[in-house]
């Protein structure tokens, strides 16, 4: 049962007392069946405001969502230049000795050879400038 539905209820147990409509005490139930009946209406369009609140925000948050899929995916494909589970082969320049580094160490751009601790400096270079079948320029 709605508060509307509990107001009105009210209202006609009030009525089927047959209460003298000169008492005070009948015109104070009166002005409480009054309140009672505007505290009911209220509380009903209140929720009815809050319910197309809600369904415009879930509609909001999905597209927020699909938004946020879209931009952060493409991102994670852009700045992914390396794998960082593969092995990269890199050769010192000072002791020649081959070492195996991930994507990590390559993205950070330099790493102290195991062997002879020299300063290995790695430039990426973009593969993207003027290679065939490439939409990038």
């Amino acid at each position: 049962m709605t508060l509307t539905e509990k107001a009105a209820y009210l209202r006609g147990l009030a009525e089927g007392l047959n209460l003298d409509a000169e008492k005070p005490e009948t015109k104070m139930f009166q002005a409480i069946m009054d309140v009672l009946d505007d505290l009911a209406l209220t509380s009903s369009d209140l929720e009815d405001s809050i319910a197309l609140i809600n369904e415009q925000l879930d509609a909001v948050d999905e597209d927020l969502d699909e938004l946020e899929t879209f931009v952060y995916d493409e991102l994670d494909d852009e700045d992914e230049i390396f794998d960082e589970d593969d092995c990269y082969e890199v050769e010192c320049p000072n002791c020649k000795e081959i070492i195996c580094v991930d994507g990590d160490v390559l993205e950070e751009g330099s790493i102290n050879c195991p062997n002879c601790n020299e300063l290995i400096e790695f430039e990426i270079e973009d593969e993207c400038e003027g290679c065939e079948g490439c939409d990038e320029e």
